[in-house]
């Protein structure tokens, strides 16, 4: 059941467009001027796109929101957004603000303008719009770096203890619970985190339980939930599974393992693009591949360091022959990859993605050095064992007499037991250094799928720039203050956008003496206009958790203000900074 949902997540709204949405078209056109007032803001994507609450936001020509029907997809297109206008809307020029979630989980936007009967003389500004809140943002990332690493953890330690057998399993145990309940948790941090992520808010808002149904709409979310059910099922069917052979229990793993990769490659870089089928098993085959292979590493260091007994040469033979077909399987997968992520050779060093890509494979070759020192000392670590066998053939044939066949083992010759325990703390030192290399090549992994893929960049490129078309650019400040007492003093930083007569919006974040990001109780920012005997105009700043911020700052006239800042840093203690802050049109 898990699994049929989890193909219809794969295949539904599979579109051949690249990876990240970018806006293909518009309807009015960026910077056109119509005759009539439209019915209609038409957004077309170059591929499938979510809608948020809030994706699309329209400013008149006094800088006022216009209000607005919520968005929805057009008939049958989910790459095509639409919301209804209202009919009175005056002449003039408008800006649109939109924002849409891609389909490979990440959030984009962008802005425009078009103009009813004649473009305005100061066209209105959109606030800046906050396409990521940092601490959201940070604490999305370390999620789904922690989700990668568990999934390799619980993964590669099931592949490791079915199919290399170690006699002692004992070490397994921990690395198989701690890989559950990290996935497990970090699963459901990313899915409560979803809503912010999506909407560039504070995790504050991570709680606001009527958020939960449109994040579960979305393919991202449906993947997360189908994640946590997965883990779920698993725990509930593990004491049955004990009681089964071994091949309904590798059987059983297999599927949930794939289960579990394609919770990432339906609402990742996979899920859109060229060749969708061929990317989707690419995708999965290169996780399982990854999580065998790197998983299966930290379960062999264990085995050799926690281990009763040392395992023998049979199950390090096996992880090795695993270890090669995952780095065959991971090669071929990651060869399609990057040529479907990067479109051309230049782009390797051209974009970020590609650079990004070719830290992963530099890492990636370190790896594999490291693997082929394992095999070396895997290999010398056999020649014991291949003597216990020559042994006894040899004693039957010149000592004792023909006769019955003992069940007594003659063991390998003394001098072979130095060099094997040589042999198997070297191997213990280059499994360790894999491991090592392995997890830093997880974190460029995670940093890659997050990236924009080079092939996508260059189509965006070619669609409309998603930037308003003729709007000023903002204001920056760097106020510093001090209260007179200890750590009382540091600097803010202000950026206002766009900095011109109208609506503005308006974010500061305080920094401490030591120059690190300060937590204050109170930030006030007041304007006044003194040669037309305006404000003071509060601007209502809100801490938006690490910062603070407002959409709605209103400056009517243009002219030379003064800007006062209040920063209160304890019950008692505050100051008040003066600045002068030009506002044009």
């Amino acid at each position: 059941m898990l699994l049929g949902t989890l193909l219809v997540l794969l295949l539904a709204g599979a579109a051949p467009a690249s990876a990240h949405a970018a806006l293909r078209a518009s309807d009015p056109e960026d910077g056109s001027v119509v005759r009539t007032a439209p019915t209609h803001i038409t957004l077309t994507f170059t591929e499938s796109v979510g809608l948020l609450e809030d994706s699309f936001r329209i400013y008149g020509p006094d800088n006022r929101r216009v209000h607005m029907e919520e968005p929805e997809h057009a008939a049958g297109a989910a790459d095509t957004a639409r919301a209804a206008l209202p009919r009175d809307l005056d002449e003039g020029t408008y800006t649109v603000a939109w924002r849409v979630v891609s389909a490979d989980s990440h959030p984009v936007s962008g802005a425009f303008t078009f103009s009813i009967g004649k473009p305005s003389p100061t066209p209105p500004a959109a606030p800046q719009d906050h396409a990521e809140h940092p601490v959201t943002k940070s604490l999305y990332d370390t999620g789904r770096y922690l989700a990668y690493i568990a999934a390799a953890l619980l993964i590669g330690t099931a592949a490791f203890a079915a199919l290399c057998r170690p006699p002692d399993t004992g070490p397994l145990r921990a690395p198989l619970l701690f890989g559950w309940w990290t996935l497990l948790v970090t699963t459901a941090a990313l899915l409560v985190l979803r809503s912010p992520y999506e909407k560039g808010t504070s995790p504050a808002t991570a709680l606001d339980v009527s958020a939960f149904p449109d994040t579960l709409s979305g393919r991202p979310g449906m993947a997360l939930l189908a994640r946590v059910l997965l883990l779920s099922a698993a725990a509930l069917l593990l004491p049955v599974l004990r009681r089964r052979t071994l091949r309904t229990r590798v059987t059983a793993g297999a599927a949930f393992s794939v289960g579990l990769a394609l919770t990432w490659a339906s609402a990742e870089h996979a899920s859109a693009g060229i060749q969708v089928p061929v990317a989707m098993t690419s995708s999965v085959l290169h996780l399982l591949a990854m999580a065998a292979w790197l998983g299966g590493l930290t379960a062999l260091l264990l085995t050799l360091h926690r281990a009763k007994t040392p395992p023998p040469y049979d199950t390090v033979a096996r992880f090795s022959r695993l270890a090669f077909t995952s780095v065959t399987v991971l090669v071929l997968t990651g060869a399609y990859q990057s040529w479907r992520g990067l479109g051309s050779w230049s782009a390797l060093t051209g974009t970020a993605y590609g650079r990004t890509l070719a830290v992963k494979l530099a890492a990636t070759v370190f790896l594999l050095l490291a693997a082929a020192l394992s095999r070396r000392w895997t290999a010398l670590l056999a020649r014991p064992a291949v003597a216990e066998e020559r042994v006894p053939a040899l004693v039957g044939a010149s000592g004792p007499p023909p006769g019955p066949r003992t069940t007594h083992v003659t063991t390998a010759p003394p001098e072979a037991v130095g060099p094997e325990a040589v042999h198997r703390r070297a191997l213990r030192r280059s499994v360790l250094a894999e491991v090592v290399v392995a997890v830093a090549v997880l974190l460029v992994t995670t940093v890659l799928t997050g990236t924009l893929p080079s092939r996508a960049e260059a189509e965006a490129a070619k669609a409309p720039a998603p930037q308003v078309a003729g709007l000023p650019g903002a204001q920056a400040l760097t106020v510093p203050y001090d209260t007179g007492t200890p750590g009382g003093s540091g600097t803010v930083q202000l950026t206002m956008d766009p900095g011109r007569v109208g609506e503005n919006g308006l974010q500061a974040v305080v920094f401490g003496p030591q120059g690190a990001l300060s937590f204050v109780p109170e930030l006030r920012v007041t304007f006044t206009l003194p040669s037309k005997d305006v404000g003071p105009i509060d601007a209502g700043l809100t801490d938006r958790g690490g910062y603070w911020a407002t959409n709605d700052l209103t400056l009517p006239l243009e002219g030379a203000w003064t800007m006062k800042l209040t920063v209160r840093v304890s019950d008692i203690d505050q100051v008040t900074v003066e600045r002068g802050v030009r506002i044009g049109r």
